[in-house]
């Protein structure tokens, strides 16, 4: 009668299962932090910016009541990522308080057409004109193109939201944001 033996001895397969044991749980370990580290460091680029944000432009004394657009720089703190600047310039925009009221027009100062900055000339047109020195394009004080069949802007001067409340309470805070440039009014997130 034979008897058939195991041919490895029992110690070789218990250090077998320890290695191995180590090396799924030494992984895992390993594993965790490196994962939890490489989400935080990942985060900025995968965090969603706001497309908008509300803010302060002026006070409704500083716009006097005669239709004329005024033009204000528009400064907020900016986040690029892993960077963020206090106090930057984000964009501008023109504020038209109209004649004999408190109401207020926003535009962005920026051209739909290609993004350049629009001037106003108070001595263009009948009533002073938004003019972009890029491409000629032309605007009437509420932001509307003079001629839209002629004019390269594919859209009108972007009208931004003022804050009804803060105005009744004498402050200018309008919802800024960039849009894109083109026919379609799309914010730039």
């Amino acid at each position: 009668m034979t008897h058939e033996t195991d041919p490895s001895p029992p110690d070789e397969r218990r250090s077998f299962l320890t290695k191995a044991a180590a090396i799924i749980i030494g992984g895992f370990v390993g594993f965790v932090p490196f994962a939890a580290g490489l989400a935080t460091f990942l985060d900025p680029v995968f965090r969603k910016s706001n497309a908008s944000k509300a803010l302060k432009i002026a006070s409704l004394d500083s716009l006097p009541a005669d239709g004329v657009p005024r033009q204000f720089p528009v400064v907020s703190d900016q986040t690029d990522a892993w960077n963020q600047n206090s106090n930057q310039p984000i964009g501008a925009v023109y504020l038209r308080r109209l004649p004999d009221s408190e109401m207020i027009e926003a535009f962005n100062a920026a051209c739909p057409h290609a993004g350049c900055a629009v001037d106003f000339k108070p001595n263009a047109g009948e009533a002073g004109l938004f003019q972009c020195p890029c491409h000629k394009s032309d605007f009437k004080p509420d932001g509307a193109r003079l001629d839209p069949e002629t004019c390269p802007s594919p859209r009108d001067l972007d009208p931004l939201p003022v804050d009804a409340e803060k105005l009744k309470q004498g402050e200018v805070w309008i919802e800024f944001m960039n849009f894109q440039t083109g026919p379609e009014r799309k914010p730039i997130t």
